[in-house]
């Protein structure tokens, strides 16, 4: 039996040609500004539509846990697990109305701005530290 099937294969080549070409052409359209400042790394200088924000916010949760852990339990146990995802995308539209609005006013784009900003630098060393060892050992 084949692990991965041929339409498996011809669905992730498609995707990576699309996500590819977008970014191609993204960099092609900006590549004469020089960009240097955190704020034009992680907004793309404002030059992403809605939609591909969208699919990055999604493909940046998706790991393993949703295609082998969730997949498994939803077998053995039925659609509600799909709760914990469905409260998900509930606060990330909560955050998008009520704290983007505040954060970009603020202009604080990363975790560690915001914690150095709120609390200081000791603070926002501490976090970044901290999720590096988390990173290493998991």
């Amino acid at each position: 039996m084949n692990l991965i099937s041929r339409l498996d294969t011809i669905v992730f080549l498609f995707y990576f040609v699309v996500v590819a070409g977008y970014g191609l052409w993204v960099y092609r359209r900006k590549k004469s500004a020089n960009t240097s400042a955190s704020h034009d790394y992680f907004l793309a200088e404002g030059s992403l539509t809605w939609w591909a924000i969208g699919a990055s916010l999604i493909a940046s949760n998706i790991s393993a846990e949703q295609f082998i852990g969730m997949s498994g339990s939803g077998f053995r146990i039925g659609m509600a697990i799909a709760v914990y995802e469905l409260m998900a995308a509930a606060t990330l539209v909560i955050v998008a109305v009520f704290f983007m609005p505040v954060y970009l006013k603020n202009h604080i784009y990363t975790m560690p701005q915001f914690l150095e900003q709120r609390y200081g630098k000791a603070v926002a060393t501490t976090m970044a530290l901290f999720w590096l060892g988390l990173y290493v050992v998991v």
